[in-house]
């Protein structure tokens, strides 16, 4: 179980992210076209993409990868129940994700269900989600900062289950950790 801060609901229109220096939630930018998020969106508090994720991103990849986004972990977390608004705290249980790379940075999604969600607690593994329902994540990711003139940055090059989601939390709390430390 994690503690997740939601930015974003599938109802919004901009995209809303925490100012790192006031600690405020502020609009990042307006959604492009008709792109909205399907889920909750937000981030793992005390969580730092940086040097762990990156190797770890790596190694599991196969793939040349310098250095994570140096932003919070993201979430995306799924429910049936609808939440109007973000920047609120909830808790919700990871069952996978995406390794998602964005000007090839390490930029990884974790998919979590909301604790104590009726319909979505059956899903403990990203394995036990409709196809639909990932292609749909999928597709926002790959297609939520594109122009239709533009050469697409962003690219899924995995998707994990339960057990790696684990790890990747885990190292991006190593990250925060290094880094709160060397501030």
């Amino acid at each position: 179980m994690v503690t997740a801060f939601i930015e974003v609901v599938p109802s919004d229109t901009v995209k809303y992210e925490i100012d790192k220096n006031t600690g405020y939630l502020q609009i990042d930018r307006p959604h492009k076209y008709s792109n909205a998020i399907p889920t909750l969106y937000g981030f793992i508090p005390q969580t730092y993409c940086a040097e762990k994720v990156a190797e770890y991103a790596e190694f599991q990849s196969g793939k040349k990868i310098d250095k994570g986004d140096n932003d919070p972990l993201d979430i995306c977390v799924l429910s049936e129940r609808t939440i109007t608004h973000g920047n609120i705290i909830l808790q919700a249980i990871p069952i996978g994700g995406f390794r998602l790379l964005d000007r090839g940075e390490a930029d990884d999604k974790i998919i979590a269900v909301m604790k104590g969600d009726e319909l979505h607690q059956q899903w403990t593994d990203i394995s036990d989600c409709p196809d639909s329902y990932i292609n749909r994540l999928k597709h926002y990711f790959l297609t939520y900062k594109a122009l239709p003139d533009e050469k697409n940055t962003t690219e899924i090059i995995t998707i994990y289950g339960r057990k790696e989601a684990h790890q990747v939390i885990n190292r991006a709390a190593d990250d925060y950790k290094f880094y709160m430390e060397a501030l």
